[in-house]
């Protein structure tokens, strides 16, 4: 098909999905096209890529510094950010509150820019990374952060998966390209195949909550929003293929399987099968990413018997840390004199310029302590998503989802970093759990004991025999989790 015909097929198919996935009975603020559009830069090439005004191709020294224009951009969202944010005191003050592990990761990461060797880029790095926290509180504070989280992988994935999918079939020159060892790889609106099965990854485990939300629930107008919704599931499936990112695939198959579990009846009624479930997984995914070379499970995923170079890597930055306890400080590892020890020992992989590995990236910029705040995250995160289970079977199952995904996809990728989307979306489920499972029970219309329709709401009573709203919300997303309207930004 011609480029330019295929472009006019792709648009008017994108406006079909938009038109199909409608559903005019969820509100949310205008601020959450903030998030939108900042992960649609995250999870795409930097603004000034599009803009031909940058190169994929920087020195070091240009990549540290960063492009003057995205530094404007990535401000402009901020700063809009924080004003929205300024205007929710009363919400942002209880979020915070829920999640202060998050907190004590950033406060560390900011006090970490002491010891770096190069404090000043170290501190423009860490303001950039408090742009993720305030994006995850815009969408955590909205009045439903629910139907929040649903509107922001819908409106990023149909236009980031339709759009990569047309990229790497129509034009080349765009969606695909080569590796450092010159290997061909699809990259789609992405630079990188790792980008593009991680940005995948995230929206389609998004995806696959949102059709089974459909699927499971009786609703007006189902027909054409199953369509519309398994439609785009299919877009990300085609765009995982494609990436061949390993990781990536193993991830979502098991983040999948937890998201399509919590919808079996028998876990539904057992709260605490969640638990088995959680375990079951980890074990098969710790199976899957730690097994030797005899493993058939490893070379099915591509993989060598030294993680494709990984373990090399490993050995060759573990020594070279400056500080076992801090580390090198925030996102300062891979700059400096370091660097020619590091690559003396990897003449082969000269081009890495990160661990392939989030706990041990952890370790080399923040020390042990980073890595144990990270794990508290993980832990904040599985708690957050446990409690928000117990309310909200959908909704917990997939928050937990993205838990455990980040756990096992930051073995062999570096997935603890600043503006990461496996990263900021274990964060944002971290954040949306509490609000669900605590904010929401405070703020609740008295309840009555219920069995019939309203009990099967998802998101306002969670599953099986319940305590159920006297009135009930709406019953694929839920109209007001917290009493507080939103403001528009």
């Amino acid at each position: 098909m011609n480029p330019t015909i295929a472009s006019v097929v792709f648009a008017a198919g994108i406006g079909l999905l938009i038109y199909l996935d409608r559903d005019r009975s969820l509100r949310t603020s205008p601020a959450l096209w903030l998030p939108v559009l900042w992960l649609l830069i995250i999870g795409s090439r930097p603004v000034s890529v599009w803009l031909g005004a940058s190169s994929d191709n920087l020195t070091v020294a240009e990549s540290a510094e960063g492009s003057p224009l995205d530094a404007a951009v990535f401000a402009a969202l901020g700063v809009v950010g924080v004003v929205v944010l300024l205007r929710r005191s009363r919400r942002i003050r209880a979020c915070l509150k829920a999640n202060w592990p998050i907190l004590l990761f950033f406060g560390y990461c900011l006090c970490s820019v002491l010891w770096s060797d190069f404090p000043a880029i170290a501190f423009k790095r860490w303001i950039k990374a408090v742009s993720e926290l305030v994006m995850v509180l815009v969408i955590a504070t909205e009045s439903d952060p629910v139907a929040a989280f649903d509107r922001l992988i819908f409106r990023v994935a149909v236009l980031l998966m339709p759009c990569s999918v047309l990229f790497i079939r129509y034009f080349g020159t765009l969606g695909r390209g080569y590796d450092p060892d010159g290997m061909a790889m699809n990259v789609g609106v992405t630079t990188n195949k790792n980008t593009l099965g991680v940005i995948t990854l995230v929206l389609a485990l998004g995806c696959v909550w949102r059709f089974m939300m459909t699927w499971t629930h009786r609703q007006r107008n189902r027909g054409r929003m199953l369509v519309a919704r398994g439609t785009l599931l299919l877009f990300c499936v085609a765009v995982l293929r494609m990436a061949q990112s390993a990781t990536s695939i193993a991830c979502f198959a098991l983040g999948a399987i937890i998201i399509a579990s919590t919808f079996i009846p028998a876990v539904k009624r057992k709260k605490s099968a969640i638990h088995w479930l959680t375990g079951t997984v980890l074990i098969c995914g710790s199976l899957i990413v730690l097994l030797g070379s005899s493993s058939l499970v490893i070379h099915a995923l591509g993989r060598k018997s030294n993680f494709t170079g990984r373990t090399l890597i490993w050995e060759a930055v573990i020594p070279v840390v400056p500080n076992a306890l801090l580390g090198a400080g925030f996102e300062s590892f891979w700059l400096g004199p370091r660097l020619a020890e590091v690559y003396s020992h990897l003449s082969k992989y000269m081009h890495v310029n990160e661990a392939h590995n989030g706990y041990i990236e952890a370790y080399l910029n923040l020390g042990c302590v980073g890595v144990a705040l990270i794990v508290g995250i993980l832990l904040h995160g599985y708690a957050g998503a446990v409690a928000a289970f117990r309310r909200n079977g959908a909704f917990g199952g997939m928050a937990l989802a993205y838990v455990i995904s980040a756990a096992i996809y930051s073995v062999t990728e570096a997935g603890f970093r600043m503006l990461d989307p496996i990263w900021v979306f274990l964060l944002l489920a971290g954040a949306i759990s509490y609000e669900v499972a605590f904010v929401a029970a405070r703020k609740a219309a008295p309840i009555v004991n219920s069995v019939g329709p309203a009990a099967r709401n998802p998101i306002s009573t969670g599953w099986g025999v319940h305590h159920a709203r006297v009135s009930s919300p709406h019953p694929m997303i839920g109209r007001s989790l917290n009493s507080d309207s939103n403001k528009s930004a």
